[in-house]
């Protein structure tokens, strides 16, 4: 149980730390969206639990949680592919 909790924080870890990145809402709740449904599934896995409703659960999260940050919560500068 102990190793699962490691792997679990392994991989929620740089998950928060990129949760909710982009410009505007939508491009907050996609990322958001699609991170929760990685960590999700992956969460999942490594308990034991169901990989799809893991997914399910974590992106419908992440996408709430990307929509409702409004763009000054969180400024990480300008993406990458604009400072070219």
């Amino acid at each position: 149980m102990r190793k699962n909790v490691l792997v679990l924080a392994t991989i929620i870890a740089p998950v928060l730390g990129l949760g909710a990145c982009g410009q505007t809402t939508g491009e907050r709740a996609a990322t958001g969206g699609g991170l929760g449904a990685a960590t999700g599934a992956a969460g999942a896995a490594v308990t034991g639990g169901s990989p799809l409703g893991g997914a399910l659960l974590g992106g419908a999260a992440g996408a709430a949680a990307g929509g409702l940050t409004e763009d000054e919560d969180l400024d990480l500068g300008d993406p990458v592919w604009e400072k070219f």
